[in-house]
């Protein structure tokens, strides 16, 4: 048995770790996880439902839950790791046109979109192309606290463009750390030509 111990870990990391686990059994085995709240356990149980594992979920202590992953050979296979190449991506184009994820406290909302794109990195499916623009275009610049998550999706093939205007508009132009900068024509292009346009 593989023991992931996830409490402490905000969303996504816990789902993260139990599929990374699950991954390194090569075969059939048990991985159990430890976190410290009920939404880490709806969405570890809801991710065993969607893979076919078979899992238990108790509570141990106030704040303390354990839950546990069964897996036969067959879903084993499933979640063999995924190496990412051009094939892997989709037609899919994501389009980020802020900085903050949602309509309420911007605190939260910076705190949901970088784990938006964190989730991203971890798909077996990768999208093409990510837009940035408008307040968007401050997450491909100096400072940025997803830089790191948006040069493995880069790594991985990812298409990542900024719009100029906006980088000029903002005087981020010398600022751009990651992907190139593009026009309104560009980005106007990819969304008409996209399978999936998301707008997290």
């Amino acid at each position: 048995m593989l023991n992931v111990d996830a409490r402490g870990d905000a969303c996504p990391l816990p789902v993260v770790k139990a599929k990374k686990a699950i991954a390194a059994l090569n075969g059939a085995g048990e991985v159990e996880v430890l976190v410290d709240n009920e939404i880490a356990v709806q969405n570890l149980t809801k991710m065993a439902q969607q893979k076919g594992y078979g899992s238990s979920a108790e509570k141990l202590a106030e704040r303390e839950y354990r839950v546990r992953f069964t897996v036969g050979d067959a879903s084993a296979a499933a979640e063999e790791p995924a190496v990412c190449t051009p094939d892997a991506r989709t037609d899919t184009v994501v389009a980020i046109a802020a900085d903050t994820m949602g309509e309420g406290a911007e605190e939260l909302g910076r705190t949901l979109l970088k784990a938006f794109v964190f989730s991203l990195t971890q798909q077996e499916k990768l999208p093409r192309t990510i837009l940035f623009y408008n307040g968007g275009a401050h997450l491909t610049c100096e400072g940025s606290p997803m830089l790191e998550d948006l040069k493995v999706l880069e790594a991985e093939g990812v298409e990542i463009l900024t719009c100029g205007t906006c980088l000029n508009f903002y005087g981020l132009t010398e600022k751009l750390r990651i992907g190139t900068v593009t026009n309104m024509y560009v980005i106007a292009e990819k969304m008409l030509n996209a399978g999936n346009v998301v707008k997290p």
